[in-house]
């Protein structure tokens, strides 16, 4: 963050000072909301939240050395006082990168924001110091929060924007207006809270209408490849750029191939040149994201090739994302257990597929799809587990293991109607029984993913699969 005083944040949040006895005293570390990540010159940010009140640790904070706390009341310790702490946040955060003139970069998307994310602070190192989200904090909160880390140094800020609903990504751009912005794809992600793939376009557009114009240096980059995107190039004044596999994208694949591990190649092509990309990536799916990530290094000024060979060692920086271990007794886990959507889920078991290939010998591997629920799909919900229980016997997955409750039975019906018999799908109701069943079965060669939406913790899947070989315990 840059220094402030504490009369500057009080003047700039609108807030009433209490307890502050010297208001010249500066905060000269991070914003943060969790008591465990103060440190010396920190100011605290004080959430009422279903299970703890940030106000309730004041005293610990300020012993750990915060400077003062962001709160909704009085505390006892130095404290800016506001009728909304996120509202603070978010004037704290506007008035920071209005202060910096930090080249700032939104992206929104279905699937594969924070994958792209990822890759570009990486591309976007390479030309300067480089800001961005770590994990997924892309609302109301973890924006702000993001945004806050930015100083002096600070070359370019990179900022994940999700939606919940229409005028929730006008509100985040508003708060840090973006010179570029990234939209993915429209996909089925939420579709159960905006209505239909039009809402969700409508939603993610508002990305685009928030860039300055084309004169004023503003870039929407776009995905050619989902004409939904596409046709956001007309809902701009902005400078459009297209990404993707289409013939006309600026910024393009060529020669994609996926390997037997799983990983994919191309030819990338920019206006400046072109390069050989092999990804450290898993699936084909993170060819448009690496796209995406290309074309903003090449607006921001990395050359074709640098672009290449960065991409090519670029690594996945957040977890639970395609990540992929592999045991002493040779059985690899993909935990890809952070969240799921019909979009990514159908990526995860094309790569899960691919991998399949990749045995000694020539000899395919055997493959586990241990899914659970897709959150957040309303009516379409059964459908789509229905649709992806089919697509795992399509793709010759070797085992499903559905996980969970009403969804992942139907997980495990359209795998059984599509063709699958007898213990090929098999329904459990909770990770544990999907722990011992795969403890029992797993022999070594043997291929596991892990997905479900964030809420169904199938992460604890992968982790004890890990942990069995770490302690001894490896599968036969």
């Amino acid at each position: 963050m840059i220094p402030l005083t504490l009369a500057e944040i009080t003047d700039v949040v609108a807030g009433r000072a209490h307890d502050i006895p010297d208001p010249r005293v500066q905060v000269t570390g991070p914003v943060v909301k969790d008591s465990r990540e103060v440190v010396p010159g920190a100011l605290f940010a004080a959430f009422a939240g279903a299970r703890a009140d940030g106000h309730d640790y004041a005293e610990q904070v300020t012993a750990a050395g915060a400077v003062a706390v962001l709160a909704t009341r009085p505390v006892g310790v130095p404290a800016i006082v506001v009728d909304d702490v996120t509202a603070a946040l978010g004037a704290l955060a506007r008035h920071t990168v209005r202060t910096l003139g930090t080249a700032v970069v939104a992206l929104t998307g279905s699937s594969g924001k924070t994958s792209t994310k990822d890759l570009m602070a990486q591309l976007l190192e390479h030309l300067g110091p480089t800001v961005y989200p770590q994990g997924s904090l892309n609302n109301e909160i973890g924006l702000p929060l993001t945004a806050l880390r930015a100083d002096a140094a600070t070359r370019h800020l990179v900022l994940e924007m999700g939606a919940r609903g229409i005028g929730h990504i006008r509100y985040l751009a508003g708060l840090t207006p973006p010179r570029i912005g990234v939209v993915l794809n429209v996909g089925t992600a939420h579709i159960g809270e905006f209505g239909g793939r039009e809402q969700i376009a409508e939603a993610k557009g508002e990305l685009v209408e928030s860039l300055p114009p084309a004169e004023e240096g503003g870039v929407a980059v776009l995905n050619a490849d989902d004409p939904l995107v596409r046709a956001m190039a007309a809902r701009t004044v902005a400078r459009p750029v297209l990404f993707g596999e289409a013939p006309d994208a600026a910024v393009r694949a060529e020669n994609v191939t996926l390997g037997p591990d799983g990983r994919p190649s191309f030819t990338l092509h920019t206006p400046s040149g072109c390069g050989d990309v092999r990804l450290r990536l898993y699936g084909e799916h993170h060819v448009s994201n690496a796209l995406a990530a290309a074309a903003v290094a090449h607006e921001l000024g990395l050359p074709a090739d640098a672009i290449a060979q960065a991409l090519t060692s670029a690594r996945t920086l957040s977890q639970w994302r395609m990540d992929v271990t592999e045991r002493a007794d040779g059985v690899t886990v993909v935990n890809d257990a952070y969240n799921a959507n019909p979009d990514s889920m159908r990526a995860a078991l094309r790569a899960l597929a691919a991998m399949a290939g990749g045995g000694a010998d020539g000899v395919p591997r055997r493959t586990w799809a241990v899914l659970g629920e897709m959150a957040e799909l309303g009516e379409s919900a059964l459908a789509e587990h229905d649709a992806v229980g089919r697509l795992a016997v399509r793709l010759n997955v070797s085992r499903l293991v559905a996980v969970g409750g009403r969804e992942a039975a139907w997980l495990d019906m359209g795998a059984k109607n599509e063709g699958s018999w007898g213990e090929e799908s098999v329904h459990v109701s909770d990770a544990r029984a999907a722990v011992d069943l795969l403890r029992s079965e797993l022999r070594p060669g043997d291929v596991v993913l892990v997905k479900a939406s964030r809420s169904v913790g199938l992460e604890q899947v992968a982790q004890a699969l890990l942990t069995d070989v770490e302690g001894g315990v490896a599968g036969r």
